[in-house]
């Protein structure tokens, strides 16, 4: 191990390479799942809807119901009541 101004430089190129092997895989990931968006809107469905929807598939249903609320609470205040 070489150490360059107290810094190893062995173990600083393997933090590198490993930060960039992930940056490289998010990346794969992201095309993933934006290939999976358009499949699903060229069978019809909404994608805005579908990103919403798995939002809300991540959040506790406390957050959920919490947020719904507020959106029905500030939709009702601006006169756009939903029901």
């Amino acid at each position: 191990m070489t150490d360059t101004g107290g810094i190893a430089q062995d173990v600083l190129r393997s933090f590198v390479e490993r930060i960039e092997r992930l940056e490289e895989e998010k990346k794969n990931l992201a095309d993933d799942i934006k290939d999976v968006y358009s499949e699903a809107k060229s069978s019809g469905f909404d994608v805005k809807i579908l990103r919403q929807i798995v939002r809300m598939r991540k959040m506790e249903d406390h957050e959920r119901q919490e947020q719904e609320a507020l959106i029905d609470l500030y939709a009702h205040a601006l006169g756009m009541s939903r029901g």
